[in-house]
């Protein structure tokens, strides 16, 4: 039977952070949805506007030759996501692991049968510190 993945994130200025999640996670399943953290969520949940315009983030994950489909995450609600997707197992980054939120969705998640896989947070990496370093040098 074919095993359906599901991983979410904002893609903003994309690196090999995020490379190598959507790498892994296609060797964790046989079809790779990615939800695309859209610019709304993005503003009210951390209080900031990607640099690259959803769009464009949407398309460069599409093309990622990892990725077998991707999706507009407009919401947090991760039943939602399933109830939509019907997915199998969900990668998430180990910096959510153990935190209430996600104590409660793995619990909500065993119910429908999706197990969740945590990866290593790449910290060398990340947008954010992107960010910074090009607001230095404007």
């Amino acid at each position: 039977m074919k095993k359906i993945g599901y991983t979410t994130g904002v893609f903003d200025l994309f690196h090999i952070g995020h490379l190598n999640v959507l790498k892994r996670a296609k060797l964790e399943c046989d079809y790779l949805i990615v939800g695309v953290t859209s610019d709304e969520l993005c503003l009210s949940a951390k209080n900031k506007k990607p640099i690259i315009p959803f769009s464009e983030r949407m398309e460069i994950v599409e093309h990622i030759k990892f990725v077998d489909e991707v999706v507009p995450q407009v919401n947090y609600d991760k039943m939602e996501a399933w109830n939509n997707l019907k997915f199998d197992r969900m990668f998430v980054g180990d910096d959510w692991k153990g935190t209430e939120k996600w104590n409660q969705i793995e619990q909500d998640f065993a119910k429908v049968g999706v197990e969740i896989v945590y990866f290593p947070y790449t910290s060398h990496t990340s947008s954010t510190k992107l960010r910074e370093v090009l607001e230095k040098i404007k």
